[in-house]
């Protein structure tokens, strides 16, 4: 694989070449399944330049958020064929990783953060190494660049709470993700969702922001003319393939040259999309227009209409080309025109840099006027394609260059300008050394400690704010614990009075168990935020781990002091209340990482919730209260020592009966001591010592759910293709 080095021309931005990404589909034939490979992607080549806006439409399936995942590192390695290539020097997944950002089309954020404290987050995480005064002032300039000052201490909120706006909502979601200044910023559908003023201000800002030197790529799904003219590229694809690519104002020309006239008051893309729409259903499919990008060789008419206008634009000089946009910037009055293809200042030359835009021109900056084109058809390789060692071959496609001359006209002050010199990132010393080109420092911004100390501080903040979570919990327990200290007050002595003894403890495990039921979606709204996060390495996945762990232990510790207290003295138990707290505390911590545990791994809260209410029965049934363990079948003895019900139970009867004293009388009038009951469980041991073991063994549970919680989000969680 070697690099490309640059041209003259060329000012940077992202390339990818013959990407390619084949899934196995399967489909009924003749009422038999049979599998078949479709391609998503059909050796896709193209560019996005520094600076500019680079929007990729198409009709619905035609693979643009494929496209984007391509580009992204989104896919997984062995999936998709093909290079990308970042300012001349070939990158890999990992390596965009660390210098983009991916804004999903969701927005991902927590509901009951300010504005201002999602940003200050964002900041802790992806600034390390600088002042909390210099993050306190990037955050300060990003919300006035984004046009949140107004929103700036206002909750993010959700269905349940009210909060920004929509449009502020997606500015938030962009923020987030842009305040480490990535150099390549990737955005699925940021309009989805919007009434056309908000999708507007949303454009305009991740205008502003390519405009300062990334490279921005977008999908977009019919944009409003005003959002049309803030766009500087233009990818348009069907079925996988490469419909189009290059100028936005060159789309009535592309037609043209097809054979199909824009008609008036019609917008030209919108138009385009319809041409292929067309193709697509006809016997030629895409793939004649496909070809058309690919080698300038002509798809055939679809109708005589096409076929008279294909016959008068054969000729070798065109007449004037309108601006397609100006079709309806025409009732527009002063509407600024879009400038794209037409107005360079930088001097990239579009025709250099991809095999699909055919345009090869002299413009004067920051002016708009009458394009004059003459069309001269050539069959050479572009010069970039020339110095490209790529092992994938490719067919030289038919080029066509325009030669141009403007009519001068006033400046327009919509510059296309969309290079900013002074962020360029290669230097000729650094061209050959693409670690030092891209400046990488450490893949985290932060330490683990502190690192784990930021998760720990959002963690109680959005506790704080929603108290719910927890004090449902201690409000459950406060209330039964008063029950149960009610209900089985003073039993009597005897065998009777014994088994509502023990009635009382497997209810008490059982409770606490089941108290821990409702953080079943917690980990399920969070996960897509830590996606998010994660993708580009906002911080690891251990620390995540640890710092919910830590974050939930004092709640876990005051929900097991409140029932202990209210239980123990009101029942007269025996034993130690200290064993009595921790076993109950444990219990709660090995329960806690379980039911987070299963709540990584189901898709949905209701599938988790099943999958908890299952086990919980499962553990119910072999914890030992129904049949003791020398009773179960041998072939279900396994379920009893993975049950994390059985030690607690255990622990807590070894507390309270590890002792010779009375605790009734059997019907023959013997005295039935606590050693007796213990033994008849076949719990019982000498060694008094042996009632921690069990405290140990659920540590160990709750680690080795913590082990596997961490696996799965690690591993497992990660928004990729495959």
């Amino acid at each position: 694989m070697g690099k490309t080095p640059p041209t003259s021309n060329f000012t940077g931005g992202l390339e990818f070449s013959t990407l390619t990404y084949t899934v196995v589909k399967k489909e009924k034939v003749d009422g038999i399944w049979v599998k078949r490979q479709v391609d998503l992607l059909n050796r896709i080549t193209g560019y996005a330049p520094k600076g500019c806006i680079t929007a990729v439409m198409g009709p619905s399936g035609a693979g643009k958020s494929t496209l984007l995942d391509a580009v992204a590192g989104r896919i997984a390695s062995g999936s998709l064929r093909g290079r990308v290539s970042l300012d001349g020097v070939q990158v890999s997944p990992g390596l965009i990783k660390r210098t983009s950002a991916y804004i999903m089309q969701d927005d991902r954020l927590f509901p009951m953060l300010t504005v201002y404290e999602t940003l200050m987050f964002a900041a802790d995480f992806r600034l390390g190494g600088i002042s909390m005064a210099d993050k306190k002032l990037r955050v300060e300039m990003l919300i006035e660049q984004l046009g949140l000052s107004s929103a700036r201490n206002t909750y993010i909120g959700d269905e349940g709470t009210r909060g920004v706006s929509g449009g502020e909502r997606r500015r938030v979601s962009i923020g987030v993700d842009i305040i480490h200044g990535p150099s390549l910023l990737f955005l699925d559908e940021p309009t989805s969702g919007l009434d056309s003023t908000s999708a507007h201000s949303v454009i305009e800002k991740v205008h502003q922001i390519a405009r300062t030197g990334s490279t921005v790529i977008l999908t977009i799904h019919q944009p409003s003319f005003r959002i049309l003219l803030l766009l500087d590229h233009l990818i348009v694809l069907a079925r996988g393939q490469l419909m189009y690519q290059g100028s936005p104002k060159d789309i009535s020309l592309h037609l043209r040259r097809m054979g199909h006239k824009v008609p008036k008051e019609e917008n030209a893309i919108e138009y385009l999309i319809d041409v292929i729409q067309e193709y697509d259903q006809s016997e030629y499919g895409v793939e004649a227009v496909a070809e058309f990008a690919l080698t300038g060789v002509r798809p055939p008419p679809l109708s005589d209409k096409d076929l008279s206008v294909s016959m008068s634009t054969t000729i070798p000089g065109l007449n004037q080309v309108e601006d397609p946009l100006d079709q309806k910037g025409k009732t527009g009055g002063n509407r600024t025109p879009l400038n794209g293809s037409g107005a360079n200042s930088n001097g990239f030359d579009h025709s250099l840099r991809s095999p699909y835009n055919s345009t090869s021109r002299s413009w004067t900056a920051g002016h708009s006027g009458v394009q004059i084109f003459k069309l001269t058809p050539s069959r050479q390789r572009p010069p970039h394609q020339k110095n490209m060692q790529n092992p994938i071959s490719t067919p030289s496609p038919g080029y066509y260059s325009y030669t141009s001359e403007i009519l001068p006209s006033t400046p327009t002050p919509h510059s296309s300008d969309c290079t900013v010199n002074e962020n360029d990132y290669l230097s000729p010393e650094a061209a050959s050394d693409p670690v030092a080109y891209h400046h990488l420092g450490p893949k985290f911004a932060n330490q683990f400690i502190p690192e784990t100390w930021i998760l720990m501080r959002r963690n109680f903040k959005n506790i704080q704010r929603t108290p719910e979570l927890f004090l449902s919990r201690l409000v459950v327990l406060t209330v039964m614990g008063f029950m149960m200290a009610t209900m089985f007050l003073n039993p009597p002595k005897t065998l009777q009075g014994i088994t509502n003894r023990l009635s009382f403890f497997i209810f008490t495990v059982c409770l606490f168990f089941f108290s821990s039921n409702d953080a079943v979606p917690a980990f399920i709204q969070e996960r897509f935020i830590f996606v998010r996060e994660t993708s580009h390495n906002a911080y690891r996945a251990s620390s995540y781990t640890i710092a919910g762990l830590i974050t939930y232990l004092p709640f876990l510790a005051l929900q097991a002091a409140v029932y202990t207290g209210i239980v123990w003295f009101a029942l007269g138990l025996r034993g130690s209340i200290i064993y009595f707290f921790i076993i109950l505390y444990v219990s709660l911590l090995s329960t806690n990482s379980f039911v987070v545990f299963v709540s990584s791994v189901v898709p949905n809260y209701i599938l988790g919730y099943a999958a908890v209410i299952a086990f919980t029965a499962l553990f119910f049934l072999f914890c030992g209260y129904f049949l003791n363990s020398n009773d179960i079948p041998g072939y279900w003895r396994w379920m009893n020592k993975i049950s994390t019900m059985t030690y607690p139970y255990e622990g807590l009867l070894m507390n309270q009966y590890q002792t010779t004293d009375s605790f009734g009388t059997s019907p023959e009038g013997r005295d039935v001591r606590g050693i007796d009951i213990l033994e008849g469980l076949n719990i019982y041991h000498e060694d008094d010592s042996k009632k921690w073991e069990k405290v140990v063994i659920l540590l160990g549970w709750a680690v080795f759910y913590r082990i596997l919680f961490y696996i799965v989000i690690r591993f497992a969680s990660k928004n990729k293709r495959t």
